[in-house]
């Protein structure tokens, strides 16, 4: 995934941790408006979530976080 949709899931995963603790939990869809107004964006998240990683429809926003933090850090190298 690009930087921006990586920066995008960390500070959407960071607001809903903060609004409502550790354990929220989200799917992959809270990264995106309701509208259908970037399907590469979604397809590309989507893949990763489903795909890459076969994480189920919802997971704690603490383990997005981390996922993307650590691809984050790989990538930088």
């Amino acid at each position: 995934m690009n930087k921006s949709i990586k920066d995008k899931i960390i500070r959407i995963c960071d607001e809903k941790i903060d609004r409502k603790g550790e354990s929220v939990g989200l799917s992959f869809y809270a990264f995106f408006s309701n509208k259908n107004n970037d399907p590469d964006a979604l397809m590309e998240v989507a893949h990763w979530w489903i795909m890459k990683h076969k994480l189920d429809h919802f997971e704690k926003a603490q383990k997005i976080k981390s996922l993307i933090s650590s691809e984050s850090e790989v990538d930088a190298i």
